[in-house]
């Protein structure tokens, strides 16, 4: 009985090679199940990742595997069995990607979740799930910014509210008659 040995062809190295070039750009990789899905479906996916610099791609997972491999971003290589697509995302909007996976599964779409390799480390479905329920960098921004006015607003209001006790005219009431 012979080895079966898969032959590389030119053809098969440029295709890793170009995935290799298009993983380097993203530090983030969702791995998802589109088994179901229709091209309606994946374009919609797309369209929502692309407002947070991410992209979905199907991918062959022979060639996802190498060019993982030869980017040294191991880890996921049991959660590329079956049809594969990955969400490759930017910076630190996985969360965001996350959220739009799992939002896109509640809204009748039937995409799976796998795992996640993020920042080196890989995440279980149920994790990246986790993931998805955290706010956004940009909520927690505002929530941060909202509680540093607030206590900025009530000095503000308890000075407007002493100055008119004491017989003084309000803010507006005193710049009119500065200007007549």
């Amino acid at each position: 009985m012979e080895n079966y040995q898969t032959r590389v062809t030119p053809a098969k190295e440029d295709a890793v090679a170009a995935l290799k070039d298009e993983f380097k750009e993203y530090n983030g990789f969702i791995f998802t199940d589109y088994r179901g899905m229709t091209v309606e479906q994946i374009t919609s996916i797309r369209k929502a990742l692309k407002k947070d610099e991410a992209a979905y791609r199907v991918v062959k997972n022979r060639y996802a595997k190498i060019a993982l491999k030869d980017l040294e971003k191991t880890g996921a290589e049991d959660t590329m069995k079956g049809p594969t697509a990955v969400a490759l995302v930017k910076g630190d909007t996985a969360n965001t990607v996350a959220k739009v996976l799992f939002n896109a599964n509640k809204d009748g779409v039937s995409i799976q979740v796998k795992g996640a390799l993020l920042d080196g480390k890989f995440m279980s479905a149920d994790e990246v799930e986790a993931l998805s329920k955290l706010p956004t960098k940009l909520e927690l921004i505002a929530s941060l910014m909202g509680t540093m006015k607030a206590p900025v607003q009530k000095l503000a209001a308890t000075l407007l509210a002493y100055v008119e006790s004491k017989g003084g005219a309000p803010a507006e009431a005193a710049s009119e008659e500065t200007q007549n």
